[in-house]
């Protein structure tokens, strides 16, 4: 059991007042068998009028509505939570998946819907053809297949720092030869629902205690992954950024059918280019040795 304190700060400064428009945050951490949130509180200058509410996929989602012009825009969100995955989890999948190729349940194609489908368009059909010599055999364990995807990606692909906003498709990843977690997530996603598998993106917080996963800086970061549905097991989590398989050191916040949906913080300001000045971003994971507390304390 972890316990983690979470700082996510986003700062926006502008040369001149601008009218904010209302702005879209994903920031609240999804409680799961592994994940327990303890607390939560959302701090947004200037003053901001904030609605809840849950999206399709259930993701808290807060809308907060400016009514003054600003200089500045800072979010800062603060969570604890107890993290409670195992180093070296165990998944009760069904007699009937353990083995690929399997078929879902009338009720489960329904229910996954476009998460089965790949979501970019490919018409010479690359992915597919990059990905089926992953296939070891027909039939084969349906596990080791997901976990032979994950680590095919790590290594053909160069992980790569990219400050810049957007996710590249996966085809741009396959040709670059390199991208950041969350092109590994799309890339990763897209590759197995084109072989028949459910699956949707993840972002949240990678805490890194060691130092040494790939994508952080110092001990944690934002994150980005894939959980792919497995009868009897459910939703399971893949990092192929770190060829790992679980939800150890993982914090997930909003999951979604395309990694777009799932921004941390999205929304836009009336004025000009030339009125902006610059984003910051600061993300805080760290042990938290001060967890007796509990009760979540933002009000949504």
């Amino acid at each position: 059991m972890t316990h983690l304190s979470i700082t996510h700060r986003t700062r926006y400064r502008f040369h001149n007042a601008v009218d904010l428009a209302p702005h879209r945050m994903m920031l609240r951490p999804r409680q799961t068998p592994d994940l327990r949130l303890l607390s939560f509180s959302l701090d947004i200058r200037p003053a901001a009028v904030i609605d809840w509410s849950n999206d399709v996929a259930g993701n808290a989602v807060a809308l907060a509505s400016f009514r003054s012009r600003a200089h500045e825009l800072e979010i800062i969100s603060r969570a604890r939570v107890d993290l409670r995955a195992p180093e070296w989890p165990v998944f009760p999948i069904s007699a009937s998946a353990a083995s690929y190729p399997f078929a879902y349940s009338p009720d489960e194609r329904t229910d996954l819907g476009a998460l089965l489908l790949p979501q970019y368009e490919d018409r010479r059909k690359r992915l597919q053809a990059w990905v089926e010599p992953i296939v070891a055999a027909r039939p084969t364990d349906t596990l080791a297949l997901l976990k032979d995807v994950s680590n095919a990606i790590t290594t053909q692909i160069a992980y790569q720092g990219r400050e810049t906003e957007g996710t590249q498709g996966p085809l741009e990843t396959l040709d670059r030869g390199w991208g950041t977690c969350r092109d590994f997530a799309v890339l990763f996603a897209e590759a197995v629902r084109t072989l028949g598998f459910g699956a949707r993106l993840v972002s949240g917080y990678l805490f890194d205690p060691f130092e040494n996963r790939v994508g952080t800086t110092e001990a944690g970061a934002t994150h980005a992954w894939v959980e792919v549905f497995v009868p009897g097991a459910g939703w399971i989590p893949f990092d192929p950024t770190n060829r790992s398989i679980g939800s150890a050191n993982l914090v997930s916040v909003a999951v979604a059918r395309n990694i777009h949906q799932i921004s941390p913080v999205s929304g836009s300001f009336r004025g000009t280019n030339s009125d902006f000045r610059d984003l910051d971003v600061t993300v805080d994971v760290r042990a938290d040795d001060n967890h007796q507390q509990a009760g979540v304390s933002e009000e949504c």
